[in-house]
């Protein structure tokens, strides 16, 4: 089991963006001092009310931070993009890190992003598929021709090629059962979120497996999941402290929408807190913590967790704490039982 951790960067507005940023560097060093396996920044545009740092110059600047950590883009909103940037700017973080990079892909859900790089909500999963051919190929080819819905490749090159052979590990992030299918036929694994409940997680990992089944693919070497994670001594204790956060973040997910691109029947995230976090995040002791990981493994195959420790508001000194907690106690207690 590797761990992760995500590095969201968001804040509320009037809050000072070089402190916070300072104290992002920080929480990155401890990371990597403490063993931890690699660091995702999610990406949104015009993310009011929170405040928030775009995704690969803050990739690229923790790179200095956190030399033994892979650099998880997680996820590039892919639809709202042209695959010559990504694939060139991607894959010169892979080669400036020395092959640490991995391409988090996603469509995005939001309509003030699509509208604002001039595309479509509907128009965004055959930009997706376009999009994740085109990189794909610059990435492994030396002159591409394609012609696609919005972009025309006429022998374009990606000169500077990853180090990461064929490319960097694709993780492809889905909601929806069409999304997962797609991740199945068009990535190197799904990457699962963090929203869903985790009975609809368990129905839909058979939804991957016959997916993968039915493109020829074998379940993946890697199954990456993203969850919110907070540990104390106990799980009212833990709740307590983390829930003026946590609750910040998800009425704005639910401001934003992020319900409408979840699947039938766990597609409200504006529900009651206490409502919310059943089944669905990992709060409690570090026991209980350690045994809902292990139960990821053993019930969905999981074997690189994403945590989500920090949400707007929080104090650094809580962060920390619980970065070491999970480091020093809740790590060890998993690997022992998987």
């Amino acid at each position: 089991m590797q761990f992760g951790l995500m590095v969201r960067g968001q804040s509320e507005q009037g809050e000072d963006m070089n402190a916070r940023f300072q104290e992002l560097c920080e929480q990155v060093r401890l990371a990597d001092q403490l063993g931890f396996a690699s660091i995702t920044k999610g990406s949104h545009y015009s993310a009011y009310p929170l405040q928030d740092f775009q995704q690969l110059p803050f990739l690229s600047r923790m790179a200095a931070e956190a030399p033994n950590l892979r650099l998880n883009a997680g996820i590039v909103l892919l639809s709202l993009h042209k695959p010559q940037d990504i694939a060139e700017q991607l894959a010169s973080i892979d080669v400036m890190t020395g092959g640490k990079v991995i391409f988090g892909a996603g469509l995005g859900y939001r309509e003030v992003e699509f509208r604002a790089f001039g595309t479509t909500q509907k128009e965004r999963v055959k930009r997706f598929v376009e999009n994740l051919e085109a990189i794909k190929r610059l990435w492994t080819e030396e002159k591409v021709d394609m012609k696609a819905s919005h972009f025309e490749l006429i022998g374009a090159s990606c000169p500077t090629k990853p180090i990461q052979k064929p490319h960097p590990p694709i993780w492809i992030a889905a909601n929806s059962d069409p999304g997962i299918k797609r991740a199945a036929k068009l990535g190197d694994c799904w990457y699962i979120n963090p929203h869903n409940r985790l009975d609809t997680t368990q129905r839909q990992i058979e939804v991957y497996k016959q997916a993968l089944d039915e493109a020829g693919k074998p379940f993946p070497d890697e199954l990456p999941m993203r969850r919110e994670v907070f540990v104390a001594k106990t799980r009212e204790e833990a709740i307590k402290l983390c829930r003026p956060h946590l609750e910040i973040k998800y009425k704005v997910y639910h401001q934003w929408g992020q319900d409408k691109a979840m699947p039938e029947g766990d597609d409200d995230l504006g529900m009651d807190f206490d409502e919310l976090i059943r089944d669905r995040f990992l709060l409690g002791s570090t026991d209980e913590v350690a045994e809902q990981i292990i139960g990821l493994s053993k019930t969905l195959g999981v074997n690189h967790l994403i945590m989500s420790v920090h949400w707007p508001g929080m104090s650094q000194s809580l962060v920390l704490d619980t970065m070491r907690l999970l480091a020093e106690e809740v790590f060890p207690k998993v690997r022992q039982g998987i």
